[in-house]
């Protein structure tokens, strides 16, 4: 992960902002090293993302920082057919894996407390995306007498079982705000490191800031399309779906024929949640 990419990003959120729904404006910036493994099951090598949490006084955002580049580039003129263009050629040259076009990784936002009291969560799967809402603080965490240090401050362990996971979570009790990465949150604390027993999924914080910024309801990866309302066990499904026949996906959704370039292994994906 390329972190020196931050200013380049910082630089472009002023005109993206001036585009999009306005929900809060954020006193604190944490940023969280993501790493997760893409094929857990057959143990494949593990890939990474860098994640944004941007906390306010009413609600929180949390997004992959290259979402929010490409968030930013969306506003710029012509960016839609010059995605179209680069995507294509990115297909022809190097084939379904090609990662060499302005892309996100994890497409998931999570927007928390918003609406008050829930959770509004955006996905995409190819060049669709998809809203549906989720239950606010949905661990039930159980807090442990262990302590270490993380980014200098002290943090107390806590335990869940989430979804199908069991999750260890380190808080800092002296950062009184109860949230943290990806959906985690309920602790008297700021969450600093969480990941699951498997460590197939981890995320730990690398950066805390006091920004304040806009934090705002980011459109569709495709400007020209809208939000498909679904709920998470059925986004669940599908994402299990798509993950197993990426080409197949891609050659629906844009018409692009692949040919030798798609072959698919078949891999055996465990997602983060696995209640569906």
């Amino acid at each position: 992960m390329n972190k020196l990419m931050f200013p380049t990003c910082i630089m472009l959120f002023s005109v993206f902002c001036n585009a999009q729904k306005i929900l809060d404006v954020s006193f604190l910036r944490c940023i969280y090293d993501y790493v997760y493994s893409k094929d857990t099951l057959l143990n494949k090598k593990s890939d990474g993302d860098i994640l944004y949490l941007q906390i306010g006084m009413n609600c929180s955002k949390c997004l992959s920082f290259y979402s929010q580049q490409v968030d930013s580039l969306v506003n710029t003129p012509y960016y839609e057919k010059e995605f179209w263009r680069t995507f294509k050629n990115a297909m022809d040259n190097e084939g379904y894996t090609s990662s060499n076009y302005p892309h996100k990784r994890m497409k998931t936002y999570v927007y928390k407390n918003y609406p008050k009291g829930t959770m509004t969560v955006t996905d995409g799967l190819s060049m669709q995306d998809y809203i549906y809402e989720d239950e606010l603080n949905a661990q039930d965490w159980e807090i442990l007498d262990s302590t270490k240090t993380v980014l200098g401050n002290l943090c107390q362990l806590a335990k869940c079982t989430f979804r199908g996971r069991q999750w260890m979570a380190w808080f800092a009790p002296e950062i009184p705000i109860s949230d943290g990465p990806w959906k985690f949150g309920g602790l008297p604390g700021l969450i600093m490191e969480v990941y699951d027993i498997g460590r197939q999924y981890n995320f730990v914080i690398i950066g805390l800031e006091k920004k304040e910024e806009p934090i705002v309801f980011s459109k569709t990866y495709v400007g020209s399309k809208k939000f498909e309302k679904t709920n998470r066990l059925e986004f669940l499904k599908a994402k299990k779906r798509y993950l197993m026949n990426m080409g197949g996906y891609i050659e629906m959704e844009t018409g692009i024929d692949l040919g030798s370039n798609s072959s698919q292994k078949v891999m055996q994906y465990d997602l983060i949640e696995r209640d569906y």
